[in-house]
């Protein structure tokens, strides 16, 4: 049967099972736009390229499916590079499509043209650039698999326009056989066994759970494993959710703003059991005193990332899940442990608090949310003070319910992320808290919401301020504020009522609870505008160039 290549291109994802396209539209891709119409796939506007792809993340996370965006040549296409960048350092699947001036006049610096291959090929896993139609469905079902499989990220593919309208006759393969591309998901079973012998050996062991719990679904192998050993877990942010918050033996996040009692359990830690976590630097503090009377048992299905950061004394490459059950099984089981009550100590002495004043404070606002939803929220965040606020003081219960932009830091993520989190799990409630400054980066994507009948909750504490950059200001620059706080900062519940969203303002304690509960309550998107105290900071710190072992605030 004969098919153009932008029909081919909608068939092989309607074969890889896509129900949600998240995109914008141009002059590249008229021609997929006019067959996506009547597919079976339901395209989602955004208000811009950048919420695409941030959504098309957001999808990804709560779904565990491969994430779809779509965008024009050109400027269309380098939109979409933060979030594709975003995508690739927290390891989500994506799979971005974008089009191209016609193949004669690449090179040629005409109308709308971009190399957009080379400008993302060092923040993904692969990318294309279409050069044959014939090619097309195999480069569909390939970037699926790639973007997919092994450690998990984003995959481009770049239409030009005259591929999408030649004609051949489609035929969809039936298996991917890549050459050089061969994850590898066996732990190696000697090193399985030595991994074992050190854990029954280990006196103060303490696992740290990273985002590759989440994404090769292992939560449940990871609790048995800790309450089978009574080993503490201390979770990267993007691990949180590895194992329910309020467990006994729930550490909470580790690193520059971990929590006390995570920080002094891993530097007193004679084992660490990493669990596909990277080390990254704002998790370790000072890279020479990491866990300094630890031995390292490092798991990844990236054998990139063992040994990068920090030495590791047993490596293990393989998917976590698969080598979790097997050490499951080797492991001998621990009736009790002196070193639970040292943790245990550590957390009645040293809890995460703050002080109240008479200024609202954001961390009673988010343990208000967290009562009120008992959890169940899927919550994303931007990226700021709020999102370590939320990360200490809402106890995610479960994987897959917290969504952040955790290794590129992307301010503007959130929002766009809970509008594909929404769509993805319609029946779930989801909540994005945001920062004043955050929130305005992709502030119009309240019309997506509205049009796509999202009843997402925006909570937005507002300083007023940079309040993060603000922090490092007061701590790195002796606390001279340049450029960071806000001459005119607009009403939020105000700019919801006009795009007509529910929007309400909050500025005292006494208001929060019923605020709250009438924006828990309204079936349209809500936006809460929360007034708080400008000063407040994110503590416990790790300042650079110190160990997570010397804090500072904040317990």
């Amino acid at each position: 049967m004969n098919t153009t290549g932008a029909e081919a291109l909608i068939r092989s994802l309607e074969k890889k099972g896509v129900e949600i396209i998240f995109g914008y539209p141009g002059g590249s891709v008229l021609q997929i736009y006019d067959l996506l119409r009547d597919s079976s796939i339901k395209h989602v506007l955004t208000r811009s390229e950048q919420a695409a792809a941030h959504a098309a993340s957001g999808y990804s996370r709560v779904t565990g499916r491969v994430g779809v965006c779509l965008a024009t040549s050109g400027p269309g296409a380098t939109n979409l590079i933060t979030g594709i960048a975003t995508a690739y350092m927290d390891s989500i699947p994506l799979v971005a499509i974008t089009g191209q001036v016609s193949t004669d006049m690449i090179g040629k610096d005409v109308f709308q043209e971009v190399d957009i291959t080379g400008a993302t090929a060092p923040f993904t896993k692969h990318n294309y650039l279409v050069k044959d139609v014939k090619e097309l469905p195999r480069i569909v079902k390939e970037a699926f698999y790639i973007a997919s499989t092994g450690r998990p990220g984003p995959v481009l593919i770049d239409i030009p326009k005259d591929v999408a309208a030649a004609v051949f006759e489609y035929t969809y393969p039936e298996r991917v056989d890549i050459r050089g591309y061969k994850p590898n998901y066996e732990g190696h079973p000697l090193q399985i066994q030595k991994a074992v012998k050190a854990i029954n050996r280990a006196r103060q062991p303490v696992i740290c759970a990273g985002g590759g719990v989440v994404s090769s679904g292992c939560h449940n192998e990871l609790l048995k494993l800790a309450e089978k050993c009574k080993i503490p877990v201390a979770m990267t942010l993007m691990g949180l959710g590895s194992i329910p918050g309020e467990h006994e033996l729930a550490l909470g996040m580790f690193g520059m703003h971990g929590t006390y009692f995570a920080n002094k359990a891993v530097s007193q830690a004679d084992l660490i059991i990493a669990a596909g976590a990277r080390f990254g630097d704002r998790a370790i503090g000072k890279r020479d005193k990491f866990a300094p009377n630890a031995k390292i048992v490092h798991i990844d299905i990236d054998p990139a990332e063992i040994g990068k950061n920090i030495d590791t004394y047993i490596p293990i490459v393989g998917d976590l899940k698969r080598v979790l059950a097997k050490i499951l099984e080797g492991t001998e089981e621990v009736k009790e442990r002196e070193w639970l009550n040292t943790i245990k100590k550590l957390k009645t002495e040293h809890p995460l608090k703050y002080e109240k004043s008479e200024k609202l404070k954001p961390q009673f606002v988010i343990e208000k949310l967290y009562q009120l939803t008992r959890g169940r929220a899927i919550v994303s965040t931007e990226v700021g003070q709020h999102q370590i606020w939320t990360a200490h003081f809402y106890k995610f219960s479960e994987p897959r319910r917290f969504i952040t932009s955790g290794g590129l830091g992307t301010m503007g993520y959130g929002f766009p992320a809970a509008i594909g989190a929404q769509l993805g799990r319609p029946e779930e409630r989801v909540i994005t808290i945001s920062g004043d400054g955050s929130f305005q980066m992709n502030l119009p994507e309240l019309a997506t919401a509205l049009e796509n009948n999202l009843p997402i909750k925006i909570i937005v504490l507002n300083n007023g301020t940079l309040g993060m950059v603000r922090q490092l200001q007061d701590f790195y620059c002796n606390g001279r504020h340049s450029c960071v706080d806000f001459k005119f900062v607009p009403d939020f519940s105000r700019i919801a009522e006009s795009y007509g969203a529910l929007g309400v303002r909050i500025q005292r304690e006494d208001e929060v609870e019923d605020a709250l509960k009438t924006v828990l309550n309204s079936d349209k998107p809500a936006v809460a505008d929360v007034i708080i105290d400008s000063d407040e900071k994110v503590f416990p710190m790790v300042l650079n160039n110190s160990p997570l072992s010397e804090m500072i605030g904040g317990y």
